[in-house]
């Protein structure tokens, strides 16, 4: 039996009225309804270090995050869904709960999201394509969606938020955007198998806002795969412990409280930074940074008494750890950086380390404070650090060891073409342009 949220009544003046609205209209369904998801390929290319998208069959399952609280994002939301279920009918279109209950009845055809009254699916086992209207916290939210999932479906992101230093595309360009992402790789009449779900033979679009705009095998859309932190909380004892459900948000890819057979006892992923800070405490946090993997590899760097620490990608270099005056670092620089808030010796400068290097941050006995605070990607965990619990962090593979296949990390999605090289252009343009780098004192923008 399907399974469907009827919401098709309303609240008026004089009471509840009912919608005489068809089985189609007006619903909100499970994902668990939805086919498997459809894993798309990486090519490495010889002229830029930008990787091509290539999809084995159309994407399906659009997973659609938006600014909240913002009605101008609302609105453009409304008209970018619409196009994309007229124009590519075959596609499935996914919302968050909260905002698929508020979005359902402006639409005439069903729409999924994740609900709570069954066996939970995850969104990395059903999305094909996710796509972000707001700033940059939009686009992190939307990313930690996947914060237990090894493989991120990619990403296509409208600035529509204060900063946009991650968003790629402008709202108005969402028809060209969407299409070059969707037929990237690949001609439109191609019979292609499903992807990773049953086997099944898929035809290529051939819509009259597609025919003869295919980019073809030799052209595609541009990822930029952007590293993240894998991350583990343990024990004094060492034993490693569960992150807390949810760990950042009521849509996170786990919903549900630990169990036996699902402890959540995974190491989430950070796409910015995990930070740990003393709050609200007024002393100073006492941790021990050791390089190595533990327990017989490591060595001890340093004890940081600092405010707080920051272990950051390089996309998280522009965030926090920038205000903090860590370095800049290029996305495509595969590395991590560590970085002192208001360090107590002045001598204590960031330090850039390859990303493969494991680092461990372990609350002192001498820290003063009853608790460390601990954040990922902005996100606090409700449940702080005490003496001898440790913090362990180490980059993501992002490469399958000995191939050339590509496994970890986000596939961004950059805009493409220009006279600068592809995998420069958006990056120096968002320094320029956003962060207003080497800007001189006196001079307005």
């Amino acid at each position: 039996m399907t399974r469907a949220w009827r919401c098709s009544r309303i609240a008026s003046r004089h009471g509840t009225r009912w919608f005489a609205s068809s089985a189609r209209r007006r619903e909100i369904r499970s994902i668990a309804e939805l086919p498997s998801r459809i894993y798309p390929g990486f090519r490495e290319t010889s002229n830029h270090d930008l990787l091509a998208l290539q999809w084995p069959a159309p994407p399906r399952n659009i997973l659609f995050v938006r600014k909240n609280d913002d009605a101008p994002v609302q609105d453009a939301l409304n008209e970018y869904t619409r196009h994309v279920k007229s124009t590519y009918p075959d596609t499935n279109l996914i919302f968050e709960p909260d905002v698929a209950k508020q979005i359902h009845d402006a639409f005439d055809f069903p729409i999924y999201t994740v609900t709570e009254d069954e066996t939970h699916v995850p969104y990395h086992e059903k999305v094909d394509l996710t796509t972000t209207l707001g700033g940059d916290g939009t686009i992190l939210h939307a990313a930690s969606l996947f914060a237990t999932a090894t493989s991120v479906p990619p990403v296509l992101s409208f600035s529509m938020g204060t900063l946009g230093f991650l968003g790629e595309w402008k709202f108005p360009d969402y028809k060209r955007a969407f299409r070059d992402v969707y037929v990237s790789g690949h001609p439109p009449s191609t019979p292609t198998d499903g992807g990773s779900g049953p086997t099944t033979t898929t035809t290529w679009p051939t819509s009259p806002s597609l025919r003869g705009k295919s980019m073809g095998p030799t052209r595609a859309a541009r990822i930029l795969m952007r590293n993240r932190l894998r991350i583990g909380i343990f024990s004094p004892t060492g034993a490693r412990l569960p992150h807390e459900p949810p760990f950042a948000h009521p849509s996170q890819t786990q919903t549900q409280p630990p169990t036996p057979d699902n402890p959540h006892n995974e190491d989430i992923f950070a796409l910015n930074e995990v930070l740990l800070h003393r709050g609200a405490n007024p002393h100073l946090a006492h941790l021990t940074i050791l390089i190595g993997n533990p327990p017989h590899h490591q060595r001890v760097l340093t004890t940081a008494i600092a405010d707080g620490f920051l272990i950051s990608t390089p996309t998280g270099s522009t965030a926090y750890s920038l205000s903090s005056g860590g370095s800049i670092v290029h996305p495509l620089v595969s590395s991590l950086l560590l970085t002192p808030i208001c360090p107590r010796s002045l001598s204590f400068r960031p330090l850039v380390l390859p990303s493969n290097t494991p680092v461990t941050l372990r609350i002192e006995a001498a820290n003063r404070g009853k608790e460390i605070e601990v954040s990922v990607d902005g996100v606090r965990r409700k449940q702080g650090l005490r003496a001898g619990m440790e913090v362990r962090v180490v980059g993501e593979e992002v490469r399958t060891p000995g191939t050339r296949d590509w496994r970890g990390g986000v596939p961004s999605i950059v805009r493409s073409g220009g006279v600068m090289a592809e995998g420069e252009d958006h990056w120096v343009g968002g320094l320029n342009g956003l962060l207003k780098f080497n800007y001189p004192f006196g001079e307005e923008g």
